[in-house]
Formats: C-alpha cells, sequence, structure tokens
C-alpha cells in the first residue's frame, strides 16, 4: 500500500485509519501465530512425553522448540496469513460490491421519470 509516496508497514494505515484489504494488523498476526504455535507445541509436548519424560525441562523445551519455531515462522504462519488475505479481501470486494449496489439503486430512484 503506498500513500503519499511513502511505502505502509503491514500495521500502520493511511492518513484515514485504513489499511489495505488483506494486510493483517500487528494484533491479527499476533493472533495467527498463536494459532499456530500452541497446537504444534501442544502435540510436540504429546509426542515427546513418551521418550523425553526423564530429560530435563529446559532440553525438552530446547528440542520442541527447534521443531516448532522454523516451522511456524516459515510454514504455518505464512499460509495462515496468506489465508487471512484471501478472506480480508473476499470480505471487502463483497462490502464494495454492496455499496455500488445501494448507489445504483439511489440513482435509479431520484432519476426523473422513475
Amino acid at each position: 500500500m503506498k500513500h503519499e509516496g511513502k511505502a505502509l508497514a503491514a500495521d500502520e494505515t493511511d492518513t484515514n485509519h485504513h489499511r489495505s484489504p488483506g494486510v493483517a494488523s500487528v494484533h491479527t498476526r499476533a493472533i495467527l501465530t498463536w494459532c499456530a504455535i500452541f497446537p504444534m507445541v501442544a502435540i510436540g509436548m504429546t509426542a515427546m512425553g513418551s521418550f523425553a519424560q526423564e530429560w530435563h525441562p529446559v532440553l525438552r523445551a530446547l528440542v520442541l522448540t527447534l521443531v516448532v519455531v522454523p516451522m511456524a515462522v516459515y510454514v504455518v504462519v505464512p499460509r495462515l496469513l496468506l489465508l487471512h488475505g484471501r478472506l480480508s479481501r473476499a470480505a471487502h470486494d463483497r462490502k464494495l460490491r454492496r455499496e455500488d449496489q445501494r448507489a445504483v439503486r439511489k440513482l435509479r430512484r431520484s432519476a426523473p421519470g422513475s
């Protein structure tokens, strides 16, 4: 998104406080990241429970994060952000179509002879 010759970061808005459709806010990115990491940590802890029970907690955390963090950063979160972007753009497009339809109906009603 560009505004007044300056590119905006994902969590920035233009002077009208609008964000480009499909660009997630910092809050949305935080929620999507949590949605990616929590299930992977829960599954990882459950899977490691059978063989890592005797390990020191720090070692278990290290092994778990060696798997979870790269998967989240490079695979899961980008896909969730793509999905969010598609849904956001689709919702924005539906909103614009509804506004166009309302404007057309209003013009038809106000046209002389109707």
